[in-house]
Formats: structure tokens, sequence, C-alpha cells
């Protein structure tokens, strides 16, 4: 494909080919308007080659009438007949739309990577508030001032202090309506999740395996004290270690940054979906913690745009968003996954991974040496343990658990073909492992795993 008109080489978030106007293009119309606009070029094919398109002189005309009249709001893209290798294709130009969300026969979709997705009821609510510059938080609650917890309000009123971003007027409630904490004489929903009673939560728990928790705690806490509750939970129950400089004072060094764990923190609060009662979840395991909250990314953005130095920030809540970045907790400009980033430079063995499942978002990080050393320091286990019992185990049987080893979920027709001997000695030989304690089975035969115990 020839480039000289700057056509796209591949489908994304903002391009699509097609080889004929059909409905599939509508449904693309009304994904860009949705986020963030788009090109769709009619008259090329999947293969990315330019197979053209017929067009009568009234064509283009009936196009944009069938897409206004399809669409609600009526949407007017911009046609545009541009000719390559003698063939002609039309660039249809679509704006992201600023009263969202876009229908197309009372259907709705936005556009994922580079495939229209269609919305759910929850996502077309969600999208229409933002839209109208609102947000969850927003909205009034039926509690009262006096109801609001004394001691979250002084801490509120310390940390504006002392990040210096808001000037009070010396009269708290005056400051509340200021901020946007009350409207129309009600306190919004962002009031009382920072400063009162509500049905949220954060709960963390501290695991030895997948399976077996060692310690938890749900925090029901003012989301202003609970940042500081969590963080406290947090340090108790991950590694703390000491670099000595050859100064008086020692250095902390903690398993993982502590700021990267409380941006993350921050994040899954302000950005979840308080509509969803599903609490935040931390999970802090021997080498990782993963953060999760209900609330997929905003529409438009996605993981790979968090990868970037520059996308552009979008808050679900914003009140949450507009407090944490006055009390200095926060910033608003997209810059948090750019400092995580600059923070993990100092930790070279922590990775991260990001994660939409569902309508729950998961960050992780993953402390990678503690991983290779512990792999290495079984092998070296289980050279000690076959040393010493050399007499009761085999070649094949030592062979065997070395494979298991190395991957706990192996079958026995692999095993036979690894080491050499078929399915029956292989059976023998994991049943004389059995009855002299080295294995282990784990589950059902398909489905299962093989537990090395010695």
């Amino acid at each position: 494909m020839k480039n000289s008109f700057n056509i796209p080489t591949e489908e994304n978030s903002t391009t699509e080919f097609k080889t004929s106007f059909n409905k599939e293009v509508f449904e693309t119309i009304v994904a860009f308007s949705n986020t963030k606009g788009g090109k769709i070029y009619i008259g090329v094919n999947d293969k990315k080659e330019i197979v053209g398109t017929q067009l009568a002189s009234e064509s283009i005309q009936i196009w944009i009438n069938e897409v206004k009249q399809n669409t609600q709001p009526a949407v007017f893209p911009d046609f545009k007949v541009i000719e390559i290798e003698n063939k002609k294709i039309v660039e249809i130009t679509v704006d992201e739309f600023p009263l969202k969300p876009v229908s197309y026969k009372n259907r709705y979709f936005s556009r994922k990577q580079n495939s229209n997705h269609l919305l759910s009821v929850d996502e077309i609510t969600e999208l229409r508030i933002i839209s109208l510059n609102y947000s969850f938080d927003s909205f009034a609650v039926e509690i009262k001032f006096k109801e609001l917890d004394t001691d979250a309000i002084r801490f509120f009123s310390k940390r504006l202090i002392d990040s210096g971003r808001f000037h009070s007027s010396g009269n708290i409630e005056d400051d509340f309506k200021k901020l946007g904490l009350i409207l129309n004489n009600k306190l919004t929903r962002a009031a009382q999740l920072i400063f009162g009673t509500h049905y949220t939560g954060i709960h963390i728990g501290r695991f030895k395996a997948r399976d077996v928790i060692i310690d938890d705690i749900v925090i029901r806490s003012p989301l202003i004290l609970a940042v500081e509750e969590s963080m406290n939970f947090i340090k108790r129950n991950i590694r703390l270690g000491y670099e000595f400089t050859g100064e008086l004072k020692r250095k902390e060094i903690w398993q993982f940054p502590l700021q990267a764990i409380r941006e993350l923190l921050l994040n899954a609060i302000t950005h979840k979906d308080y509509s969803n009662p599903t609490d935040v979840i931390i999970k802090i395991f021997d080498d990782s913690i993963e953060i999760s909250n209900p609330g997929k990314l905003l529409n438009g953005l996605t993981i790979n745009d968090l990868k970037t130095d520059s996308y552009k920030a979008r808050h679900r809540n914003k009140l949450l968003s507009e407090i944490f970045y006055l009390t200095g907790d926060i910033e608003k400009y997209g810059t948090g996954f750019i400092r995580i980033r600059n923070w993990l430079k100092d930790y070279p063995n922590i990775s991260y991974n990001i994660n939409e499942d569902s309508m729950i978002f998961t960050i992780e990080f993953i402390e990678e040496n503690i991983i290779l050393n512990r792999e290495k320091d079984l092998e070296k286990d289980l050279e000690k343990d076959l040393e010493k019992d050399l007499e009761k185990i085999t070649i094949n049987q030592q062979k065997i658990i070395k494979e298991i080893l190395k991957n706990p979920n192996v079958s026995q027709n692999e095993l036979s073909n690894i080491i050499g001997i078929n399915e029956k000695n292989i059976r023998i030989n994991i049943s004389k492992l059995k009855t002299k304690g080295f294995l282990e089975r784990i589950g059902p035969d398909k489905g299962g795993y093989w537990k090395i115990i010695k």
C-alpha cells in the first residue's frame, strides 16, 4: 500500500478499513464518536490492500444522509474521496462527539484497540454522566454535616495547610461549599466517602500461598484516614531492609517502593466505581503485591496509553480527585504512571503488570529475583535430598522428580517421552516415589498437578 496520502498501514483504535459501506461502518462511526474519533477507509480490505470502491455521483450524499438518519444524536462525519493506484477510496473522518453516548439503532459502541465494543447499561450510564461533566461522587446524599468524622476533617485541614494548594476561609462548611462537597445545601457522596460513614471498604490480605491467608483486614474508615491505615498495614506485611552507606543514619530499603504503592492505592480509591459495592482488594504475597478496584479504564483510555508518557488524565470521581490533589496526595495531569516508572528505576528487580478483567482493574508489582532464587534454592534442596537417598531413588526416579520440579503439570505421557521409558514404567516409578514420601498428586488426573514433598 502506498502511503502518499498518509493512510495508516494497520487498523488500531483510530483507524478502520472496510471494502464497502455497510452496517459495520455505522457501528465504527458510533464507536469513534464515543471515544477519541478516528478515520474509516472504504475500499481497503482486511489484508490492507487497496481494492477501491464503486461510487455514483450521489453516493457520498446518500451516505451522509444515512449516517444522519441512523445515529442518535445525529453525527456528521467528513467524507473525502481519494484516488490511489487509479482506484477510488473514501476517507471518513469522525470527530469525538461532545454529548455522549451516540447510538446506532439503539445500540452503543466504543472503540477498544482495533475493534468495536458493545457498551453495557452501566457503561452507557457512566459515559452519559461523564459527558455531562458530572461524576457519581457529585450527587447529593441524605446525611448531615454534624454526622461527619471530626478526626477526618481535622486531618484533612492539616493536609491542606501542609500542601499549600488551598487557602481556607477559616470556616470548614464554607470551604466545603467552595470545593463542591456541599451543593444546594446538601452534602455530596464525595463528602460522605472522604469524611463519613460509608459502605465501601479496602480489604487487604497477607497470603502465604494463593489459598492460604495469614492476616487480613477490612478498612471502612473515612477515605482520608483509610489511606494511612492501609499503608500502615501494608508496611507491616512487606519486608524492610537497611543499607549502610558509611553515614551515621542507615537507609531503609522497602521490598517495594512505598511511593508507588501509595500512588496505586490512591489511584484505586479515586477511580473506583462506587456504584459497585465490591471493595478495593489488596493481596500481599511473599514476592508480589496486587491492587484491584471495580471500574474499568474510562472510555478512550487504554492500558497501552498508561505505558506512555503522554496519556491524558481522565477522572471517574472528579471531587475525590480534586480533594486528594489539594491535600498533595495526587496530581491531576496523567503523571501517576510516569512517576511510578521513575520510582521503579531504583528497583530493577521489580516489574509491574496492568490488567482489565470484566469490570475490575488490577495492577501488580512482582519481585522477579525472588522467584528465580526460589527456583534455584528448590533445585539445590532437591539435589541434597537426592544425594542423601541415592540408595532409595533410582536414576529414572531422580529424572522424574527433576522434570516435575520444572513443570508440576507435566503428564505421564510427557514424562515417558522425556525420560525414554514407557508409560507403564513411569506409573510404577511414580507409585514408588509416592510410597517413599517424595511425591504427592494434588487434584484429579486431568486438571491437577504434582507436588514434591521432600
